[in-house]
Formats: structure tokens, C-alpha cells, sequence
């Protein structure tokens, strides 16, 4: 063989091995940051952008795509101990003339971790209105999405600023009353007193638990390489006193029923979106909001637990879409009336 073409060869399979060598060492040694990796990837994928914007000395972190356009803008609020990329397998089905903001909730990711913060479901949706003013997306009014925590942030945020917002989506909110608990409910209730609990199922200390919780929130059971599951880990344990922190206040008195107490001053067109077999947060809720929301349509996703988002990414998004569509030309149509 010709020395030149062994040594092209050579050159080659060195400039395949860095890669791969570097993918398994942060597999191995650093599992969290080949997650961080992970996301950054996706995010310049779908072309999502990272940006800061401060409110006096409160800083907000949120990514986005597009720009604001004759069709309303959406912004999504996640969950508790979630960040602004849980978006991003949903972000992927989404159209790209659609101006996309995800923000990192109060707390949390790049966005100011304060002591004196208020972090009752009514303090976050102040910390969003300030967002929200800094960012000029009131204005036209725009469509809101929350997931779990987020989505009680989202439904009192309509319920207090109706004007900001033309249409909402429910996805598995939190704040509800039941009639009757479900397991995990019940479980927190048997911990006599949270604030002292060694262990609370959201907040995993070990890739053991990680587990557990992946399997709590989602009907798909994942198989997870431990690996993966301790990156998991230490990307949150360095989080984990917040986590605490903010978990107790909303469960608190004050925030546990926001959503419930507001609803029924939630006058734009609602869309609830619920996973059959959460084990989180009960599905009955969905019927809760729907009579005592006027303009309000239930779907609820056979198969899928609490982690919609994660779980059905691509009938999600169909679903806000579709939503949207029929309220934005139903609006339309009333104006040429």
C-alpha cells in the first residue's frame, strides 16, 4: 500500500479517536457534562437562542426562536426543578415562523437564586410579569404554556394579567383540590413533617433515586445507564437545598390550591393537556378545569404520564398548534364580523 494513503489513514482514524475517546471519557468520568453538552447541542439544532435580561438587579435567563409576527408569541414555563430545555423536544415539532420563548423559572438554571426571594406560586408570577414588561411581550397578547408548577405559575398569571395573554395551555398543571389523593399525594402526606424528611421523591440524591423518580413521572418506562443517571445526579445535588426550599413553599398552605383558587377568573381560551397515568399530579384535575373554565378543551394523552412533554413530544405540539390555529381564526373571523 502506498505510504501516503497509510499515512492519510492513520490521520484519519486519529481524528476519529479524539472524538470518540473524548465521548467516552465524559461519558465515564463526567456523565453531567456530557449532558450539558447534550442540551447545548439541541438548543443550536432548532436554533434556539441563550439570552439575559436583567430587571434592576434580578436576573432572567431564557432561550428563544423567531420573532414576534402577526401570529401571538408563546412563552412556556416549566416545571419544578426543570430548566428552559425540557422545551426542546417540543420545540422540535414546532413550526419555525412561531416566536418560541422558554424562560428558566424563578430559581432556577441561569436565572437569580435570591434568599429573599418569594417563591409561592403568587411570587412567581410577579418574577414572570417582570419578565414578560422586560422583554415587551405584552405587547400583543401572547400564548402561555405551563407544565406542572408551571403550569399553576401559568394559569394564575392569566387569571391576574388577563390582558397579556389571548390563549393558555394546561399541561399537567399543579395547584388543584381533588376530591380524593392519588398515591404519591398520599405519600407526602403520611411524611409527618416535610420540612425535616431525609428523603422527598422529587428532589434524588442517588442515581437509585433518579430512577425511581424517572419511573414516577413517566408512563414509558426508559431503560437509563447508570452513567447517565449519576450525571443526572450531580447536574442537580449542588441545587438540591433550592429544590427543598422551593418544594415546601408550594406545597404550602399559601401556594398548594393557586391554580384552583384562580380559575375561575381565567377568561381566555384554555387548552388542558394531561397524560392518563400521571402518578403525580391527578388527571381528575383536568375535569376540575374544564367546569370552571368557560372556554376550555380537555385532551388528555393515553399512555403518558406526568413528563407530557418528555413523553409526546410530537402530539403536544400538535396539540398547541392545532389550538391555536382554531383560536387564532376564530378571532380573525370575529373581527371581519
Amino acid at each position: 500500500m502506498d505510504l501516503d494513503v497509510v499515512n492519510m489513514l492513520v490521520i484519519a482514524g486519529g481524528t476519529l479517536a479524539v472524538p470518540i475517546l473524548a465521548f467516552v471519557a465524559l461519558f465515564l468520568l463526567w456523565p453531567s457534562a456530557l449532558i450539558k453538552i447534550y442540551y447545548w447541542y439541541w438548543r443550536r439544532t432548532l436554533g434556539m437562542q441563550v439570552r439575559y435580561v436583567q430587571h434592576e438587579d434580578y436576573q432572567f435567563c431564557y432561550s428563544f426562536r423567531g420573532r414576534p409576527g402577526h401570529k401571538p408569541s408563546i412563552l412556556m414555563l416549566h416545571g419544578f426543578s426543570a430548566h428552559k430545555d425540557m422545551w426542546l423536544s417540543l420545540v422540535k415539532f414546532l413550526p419555525k415562523n412561531l416566536h418560541l420563548v422558554c424562560v428558566d423559572m424563578p430559581g432556577h438554571e441561569g436565572t437569580t437564586r435570591s434568599s429573599l426571594d418569594d417563591l409561592s406560586i403568587d411570587g412567581q408570577v410577579k418574577r414572570i410579569h417582570q419578565f414578560v414588561e422586560c422583554l415587551k411581550l405584552n405587547r400583543k397578547p401572547f400564548h402561555l404554556v405551563g407544565s406542572s408548577m408551571g403550569g399553576s405559575v401559568a394559569g394564575v398569571y392569566a387569571a391576574y394579567y388577563p390582558s397579556d395573554v389571548c390563549s393558555l395551555s394546561l399541561v399537567c398543571p399543579a395547584g388543584l383540590k381533588y376530591s380524593s389523593d392519588n398515591q404519591f399525594t398520599q405519600g407526602l402526606k403520611e411524611i409527618q413533617d416535610l420540612a425535616s424528611a431525609e428523603k422527598i421523591p422529587l428532589i434524588p440524591t442517588t442515581p437509585e433515586e433518579m430512577s425511581e423518580l424517572l419511573q414516577l413521572c413517566s408512563y414509558v418506562r426508559f431503560k437509563v445507564p447508570h452513567q447517565i443517571l449519576q450525571g443526572l445526579v450531580d447536574v442537580r445535588i449542588p441545587h438540591n437545598s433550592f429544590y427543598r426550599k422551593l418544594f415546601l413553599e408550594i406545597v404550602s398552605e399559601k401556594s398548594r390550591y393557586s391554580l384552583y383558587e384562580n380559575m375561575d377568573k381565567i377568561k381566555v381560551p384554555t387548552q388542558v393537556i394531561w397524560g392518563k397515568q400521571d402518578q403525580v399530579v391527578n388527571v381528575s384535575g383536568a375535569d376540575v378545569l374544564a367546569k370552571s373554565i368557560a372556554n376550555c378543551q380537555v385532551e388528555l394523552l393515553e399512555n403518558c404520564g406526568h413528563s407530557v412533554v418528555m413523553e409526546k413530544p410530537r402530539k403536544t405540539a400538535k396539540l398547541i398548534v392545532d389550538f391555536l390555529t382554531s383560536v387564532h381564526n376564530l378571532e380573525n373571523n370575529k373581527k371581519l364580523d
